[in-house]
């Protein structure tokens, strides 16, 4: 059993509907997650490319980071990993939605947020284990580096195509 800060592991036992009982089905109990689509005036997009262990390869990926909802909300997360992680601030922030991460085998949510009219104002402040290089992106090349590849992780995605209809149809 993994039970430490960051992942927690449990061992659930499930009855399916035909009465099977799977006596060793694992869940990863992980933290919750605030991620941002944070774009300037110049309709660019902020971007952080870091390496990311699991898959061992270096990424271009939405900031984002995690929190504990009893020790702070979704939106106050939000602000705070924009700003550690890239330096930026946005005037405006909309919640657009809760998604779940990996539903199969994690029992955490992101939570996503637009955040509008980022401007570079705040200070940098990464933890021990984070190198990230803080990239712009042009709105209008987004779609085309996720079809290339170039942007290849879920949540990052899900999140562009999301605040690519709000921004296309605010109501």
């Amino acid at each position: 059993m993994v039970d430490n800060q960051w992942c927690r592991v449990r061992q659930d036992q499930v009855k399916l509907s035909d009465g099977t009982v799977i006596d060793d089905y694992f869940v990863n109990v992980r933290p919750e997650i605030a991620l941002i689509l944070p774009i300037t005036v110049n309709k660019e997009i902020v971007f952080v490319r870091q390496y990311r262990h699991g898959v061992q390869e270096i990424l271009l990926e939405l900031p984002a980071g995690t929190f504990d909802p009893e020790k702070e909300d979704s939106l106050t997360a939000a602000k705070r990993e924009l700003e550690e992680e890239t330096g930026y601030i946005a005037q405006e922030f909309i919640f657009m939605r809760t998604i779940y991460d990996n539903p199969v085998k994690d029992d955490n949510k992101i939570h996503i947020f637009l955040g509008l009219n980022v401007e570079k104002k705040g200070k940098i402040e990464l933890d021990v284990t984070e190198e990230i290089e803080v990239i712009l992106v042009p709105a209008a090349q987004v779609i085309q580096k996720i079809m290339s590849g170039e942007i290849c992780v879920a949540g990052t995605i899900a999140t562009i195509f999301m605040a690519l209809e709000f921004m296309n149809n605010p109501s």
